[in-house]
């Protein structure tokens, strides 16, 4: 059975609360978004891949903050950017947990 692919960045975990309850560009310029995403280090709630303007990633960009999680209902995972992988359900102190 092949290693399973851990994520190295689960110290960067500090939050489970959003700024805000929509992606906080597109609510400054009055835009819509499809799904939403957490940062995981900060708070800051921004747009999908899906989306048109792609928020969490950009913000991905902009600061490094490695990991999102979906804060769509029913929906409990995370992503790595750094990594690439998905990550299960995580909780603000989960820097102790394997990350797989």
């Amino acid at each position: 059975m092949p290693n399973a692919v851990r994520c190295a960045h689960l110290q960067s975990v500090r939050t489970d609360r959003r700024n805000t309850n929509g992606c906080e560009e597109c609510l400054a310029t009055g835009d819509t978004w499809v799904h939403l995403r957490l940062c995981r280090t900060c708070g800051h709630v921004g747009c999908c891949d899906d989306s048109k303007n792609r928020h969490a990633r950009n913000h991905f960009h902009a600061t490094a903050h490695p990991i999102i999680s979906s804060i769509e209902p029913g929906e409990t995972w995370s992503w790595c950017f750094l990594d690439e992988v998905f990550l299960k359900s995580l909780s603000p102190d989960s820097n102790s947990r394997s990350g797989t």
